[in-house]
């Protein structure tokens, strides 16, 4: 089987006195999701961040959501994490890098991505609201943190402006979904892990 031919899915499934999380990603889907994350403004950006970057994802997820959204977010974030580094297995023939800017009405995100192997965010955001309905928007900046540390990448997001904290928020995941897409994309020049030092 080539680079490009083999299957690179992963299932991660995490439980914890707070959360019980069972999550398939497939990198070269289709965009299709089913999503039970029990946190529906989360459950929303999912949707979108696999859409737009064309992957299949599964969440099941149970969390003390009764105390807030913070535990199920953060460790579904773990999950994601962990899922994008085992289907990449040894990353050989990846572009390795990806960005997108994508606007969403009057608001405009960027991500940028490395998958080094040097978890790293750097996070340049400010959100008008606290609140999106339920959900508590300082959880953004937990679930990019989470994600990067777990996929072990190095993340910058970006917002350049806005004023509905809805479509800012948005704009940021459809924007990883397609910065993720294209640093997983595998590049048929690409011989090997695209690093100098021979390893990621």
């Amino acid at each position: 089987m080539n680079d490009s031919e083999r299957q690179r899915v992963a299932t991660v499934s995490r439980k914890t006195g707070e959360t019980d999380i069972h999550l398939t990603l497939k990198l070269d889907g289709r965009g299709k999701t089913e999503l039970n994350t029990g946190v529906p403004f989360l459950s929303h950006m999912l949707d979108l961040f696999a859409k737009h970057g064309h992957f299949d994802l599964t969440v099941a997820a149970r969390g003390d959501t009764d105390v807030d959204d913070h535990h199920t977010s953060e460790d579904i974030a773990i999950c994601l994490g962990q899922a994008i580094n085992r289907a990449l297995g040894d990353k050989k023939g990846i572009r390795r890098y990806g960005q997108a800017v994508i606007p969403m009405d009057e608001s405009l995100g960027q991500v940028v991505i490395d998958l080094s192997n040097r978890p790293h965010l750097e996070y340049r955001v400010q959100l008008p609201a606290q609140r999106v309905g339920t959900f508590d928007t300082e959880l953004v900046h937990e679930f990019f943190w989470k994600l990067a540390l777990e996929a072990r990448c190095n993340l910058h997001v970006m917002l350049h402006y806005g004023m509905n904290t809805h479509h800012m928020v948005e704009a940021l995941f459809k924007a990883l979904g397609r910065a993720l897409d294209e640093a997983v994309e595998i590049d048929p020049r690409v011989k090997g892990v695209p690093s100098s030092k021979g390893v990621l």
